[in-house]
């Protein structure tokens, strides 16, 4: 499945022997959630920013890790884009990993915003079906569709969210494969079977916030058999939105990290 991606770089062109680096979302989320950094890092590298499937503008199917996988061998090389430093929060953290340990030719070297390679539920489930049960009327506006998911969606950074996903004015709905999505919250909540022998022999980092639930102590063991070579850096005044909650932080390590390679 060719995806939807959002591309730039300096003016000038980057410097083909540096490697690209490609921008993953979580669920619910879009290549352009990403843009302050995609344009940050844009300023001296090729970046490619990923609608994964079922999300912004790229096709819908049911998903797992494998298939995410593919879709990114498939997307990435038609833009002539691998090897590439692979940047995944969240779910998209997941796809990146499990492209990293299907093909590490094709990741120079990776970086994980706070999942772990494990199952983590957190009642995505329960989300994602009440917005399929949301009844929309004929015509909305940004507002109103605030107004509309205020009482389930309390939060209103996560209502932000997924207020990009609906469509507005005259015929309102979603316009992500909201279905899809939900049916396959049990792939995506949990982590595809890795051989035993399997693992990524790059260079990876792992963020995690400070006052995140996912990323645990008990976790560290299979980091370490998957990515032997990982560190682990927290990101305090953070949750789970680390991006969103302490971005001047998560900036600085993702832009050193980059600044590596």
């Amino acid at each position: 499945m060719l995806l939807n991606v959002i591309e730039k770089g300096p003016p000038d062109g980057a410097d083909p022997l540096l490697p690209p680096v490609v921008l993953l979302h979580g669920l619910f989320g879009r290549a352009r959630n990403l843009g302050y950094f995609q344009r940050r890092l844009a300023r001296t590298r090729r970046t490619l920013a990923v609608d994964l499937r079922n999300h912004g503008d790229s096709p819908h199917g049911l998903m797992d890790y494998t298939a995410m996988a593919f879709d990114l061998v498939e997307t990435l090389s038609h833009h002539d884009a691998l090897p590439a430093i692979v940047v995944g929060h969240s779910m998209g953290g997941k796809a990146a990993m499990t492209l990293a340990l299907n093909s590490p030719e094709f990741v120079h070297s990776l970086l994980v915003a706070d999942i772990p390679p494990a199952r983590t539920g957190h009642g995505q489930f329960a989300l994602g079906q009440m917005m399929l049960d949301i009844d929309f009327p004929s015509y909305l506006n940004r507002a109103e569709a605030d107004a509309l998911l205020a009482p389930e969606i309390p939060n209103a950074d996560v209502r932000a969210l997924m207020l990009q996903n609906i469509r507005l004015g005259d015929s309102p709905g979603w316009i992500i494969g909201l279905r899809e999505i939900v049916e396959s919250i049990p792939n995506i909540e949990s982590w595809p079977y890795i051989p035993e022998g399997f693992s990524y022999p790059g260079p990876t980092l792992f963020l995690a916030g400070a006052n995140s639930p996912y990323i645990r102590s008990e976790h560290y063991a299979v980091m370490r058999r998957l990515f032997p070579h990982y560190e682990l850096q927290m990101i305090e005044r953070a949750g789970h939105w680390l991006h969103v909650e302490n971005p001047a932080r998560f900036s600085e390590l993702l832009e050193g990290f980059v600044s590596k390679y």
